[in-house]
């Protein structure tokens, strides 16, 4: 199984969004089947039409939160609903391994694979690695990833593409203006 802050990432950004089109890795149930399957998930259970959409308002639901936590203004209501429709369909438990506490869905099958990553949501809240996950500003863009600056101040996913493409639109806006 992948580290639990890579498969928060690793599932937003099987959207990934581009100006040329957007590319989705979970474009049919089967390809939902295995994703969660190839990151030990979903051991030999088959996805329906119904768990395809859940997954995806699941992923942009987490998307909705990393942006926030870049300073985007979102609506947190929506997007806390969707967690906990999804967590109430996994059936979150509190359990013990070795005298230690751990959530953990009861559900089987996608519903209880789709309750691993909120779990892994709250595994990042619980360790303080939760703020460092975010989403490029870019609306163009919205890709996720570790924030590993010191200051934790970075809002592009690469300043290369994406930061470079902003501050070259926020410099037309301004010089425009200006004019």
């Amino acid at each position: 199984m992948v580290d639990r802050d890579d498969l928060i990432l690793d599932f937003v950004n099987t959207l990934h969004k581009a100006p040329a089109g957007d590319e989705e890795t979970l474009a049919s149930a089967a390809a939902l089947g295995a994703w969660l399957h190839e990151r030990g998930l979903l051991p030999g259970t088959r996805a329906s039409a119904s768990d395809l959409a859940r997954a995806r308002a699941l992923r942009e639901a987490l998307r909705q939160l990393l942006l926030a936590n870049n300073g985007v203004e979102v609506d947190l209501s929506a997007a806390c609903a969707t967690l906990e429709a999804i967590s109430r369909r996994a059936r979150i438990e509190l359990r013990f391994r070795d005298g230690l506490p751990q959530l953990a869905p009861a559900a089987g099958g996608v519903d209880g694979a789709l309750g691993r990553i909120v779990v892994a949501l709250q595994a990042a809240v619980a360790d303080g690695t939760w703020p460092r996950l975010k989403a490029c500003r870019s609306r163009e863009c919205e890709w996720a990833f570790v924030d590993r600056a010191r200051n934790q101040s970075r809002a592009w996913c690469s300043m290369r593409s994406c930061g470079n493409r902003e501050k070259a639109r926020t410099f037309r806006r301004r010089h425009a203006h200006e004019r």
